[in-house]
């Protein structure tokens, strides 16, 4: 894989946190996850939410170990903050490693440790509809929705579960409609949205798949 020249990698941030004061107002969605690799669902998914969420930026965070996925063909963290960065071609999109400087492992953990330090931002919990169905088996999923409003992006074979996960049961009544997305961190907590009708096909397991038929990996 080529490795990004200067302008990508100026978009990775590797402080233990951004100054505040350069955040000072701005919207903000965190898409967390390996990015094991990333791709255009990736960035399709963020251009959707710097439009429809009215966004400043989006944040991907590259987390170091997802504690529910296996470390047997996860990528190194640098290979995968490369590959993202080549991937999130976008002034307003940033490659972030901020859970491996924070010493964060878990989501929840990770909101509670940004909301205090960035208290005149405003965040927006991006999720695929893959890891919304996941997420009652993540570590205190439910602080989640009372730390920051959750968008929830459709994938091809999950959307059609969605209204039928546990997470949508248990704040069925805390749902924003798709129109009224653009409003969604102006809620009171918990406030989430489910955009159902736009999916993006790719996968990183589809893409580790097929560099594995070839046998290689991805980031070789």
């Amino acid at each position: 894989m080529a490795r990004p020249g200067p302008e990508f990698r100026k978009l990775v941030r590797h402080p233990a946190l951004p100054a505040s004061q350069m955040w000072r107002g701005m919207r903000i969605g965190l898409l967390g996850g390996s990015f094991n690799p990333a791709h255009e669902g990736h960035l399709f998914i963020s251009y959707l939410a710097l439009r429809r969420l009215r966004l400043d930026e989006v944040w991907w965070l590259v987390s170091p170990q997802n504690p529910l996925k296996s470390n047997a063909d996860m990528a190194a963290m640098q290979a995968r903050i490369d590959r993202a960065c080549q991937v999130a071609r976008h002034p307003r999109i940033r490659v972030m490693a901020l859970e491996g400087r924070m010493g964060t492992r878990y989501t929840a953990d990770t909101l509670k440790a940004l909301k205090p330090r960035l208290a005149d931002s405003k965040f927006i919990w991006l999720m695929g509809a893959d890891a919304f169905l996941d997420l009652p088996r993540w570590e205190h999923w439910q602080r989640i929705f009372h730390a920051a409003p959750v968008a929830v992006f459709g994938r091809p074979s999950y959307s059609l579960r969605v209204t039928a996960a546990k997470a949508a049961f248990r704040f069925a009544g805390r749902r924003v409609r798709e129109s009224d997305a653009g409003g969604l961190l102006e809620r009171k907590l918990p406030a989430w949205v489910f955009f159902r009708s736009i999916r993006h096909p790719a996968s990183a397991t589809r893409i580790r798949q097929e560099f594995a038929a070839r046998g290689r990996r991805w980031d070789e």
